[in-house]
């Protein structure tokens, strides 16, 4: 056995790890893409790719990362729409002086994004319309030569 094969399954079998396995979540959860989690994996994109179809624990952790951060966006997103009131609190000397409660106005960006995303059928921007019926167009010109239409433009300027 070659060393380069030997060195190749043992960094395998290090993210198989339930050690491993947390790194990967960890990363996914923190918003870093396949290809980012490859390079701090120290392994090519490809590789991983190949990893996440070989071995589903792979595959798992990478889901479970992400769909804490998925869930935290939709939220924000969704809350960013319909808009928010916070307090905000003032602070002299390590002590509070005084509490406001502000107001963040609903994003129509957001709701226009929220609403293409989970309704596309109504709110997406290109619409399938069905059309029944006969398209023809009634040319009567279509039949004369350049000649004859030549001649018939002339007439009438």
């Amino acid at each position: 056995m070659s060393k380069k094969r030997k060195t190749k399954r043992g960094k395998f079998h290090e993210w198989l790890t339930d050690e491993g396995l947390i790194k990967i979540e960890g990363w996914a959860r923190d918003g870093l893409t396949d290809e980012q989690i490859a390079k701090n994996m120290g392994i090519a994109a490809s590789t991983l790719y190949d990893w996440k179809n070989k071995y589903p624990e792979i595959t798992e952790a990478l889901k479970r990362g992400k769909e804490v951060v998925d869930r935290e966006v939709e939220n924000a997103l969704l809350k960013r729409a319909l808009g928010y009131k916070y307090k905000e609190a003032t602070e002299e000397f390590g002590e509070v002086t005084k509490v406001v409660t502000k107001e963040v106005q609903p994003d129509t960006t957001a709701q226009i994004f929220w609403l293409k995303n989970r309704k596309p059928c109504i709110w997406r921007d290109k619409q399938d319309i069905e059309h029944s019926g006969n398209m023809e167009v009634n040319n009567p010109f279509a039949d004369l030569t350049t000649e004859e239409l030549r001649k018939l433009a002339n007439k009438d300027g």
